[in-house]
């Protein structure tokens, strides 16, 4: 970057900080995800077929729309085609 710019994010130490990796052994990366898979508030089983069944009721609306919509739309451009013949 150049300009104000550049210098906004150097005075602030962004860009320096940005840099800095962290290093962990991959034993401490496996400790780090269990310890988080630990804090993950899991569905029940209702929960998740209610959000299924929402899922499908949504999909079979939407596809019905817009099979409605295509079926207008196929319409007035047949329409349109037949008075231009």
């Amino acid at each position: 970057m150049t300009g104000k710019r550049w210098r906004t994010y150097a005075s602030l130490g962004t860009f320096a900080k940005a840099r800095t990796v962290a290093k962990t052994s991959p034993i401490e990366f496996i400790r780090q995800v269990q310890a988080e898979t630990r804090k993950v508030v899991w569905p029940s089983r209702r929960q998740t077929a209610m959000t299924a069944l929402m899922v499908v009721i949504m999909t079979t609306v939407l596809a019905v729309f817009f099979l409605g919509i295509d079926t207008v739309f196929d319409q007035i451009v047949k329409t349109l085609l037949s008075l231009a013949k």
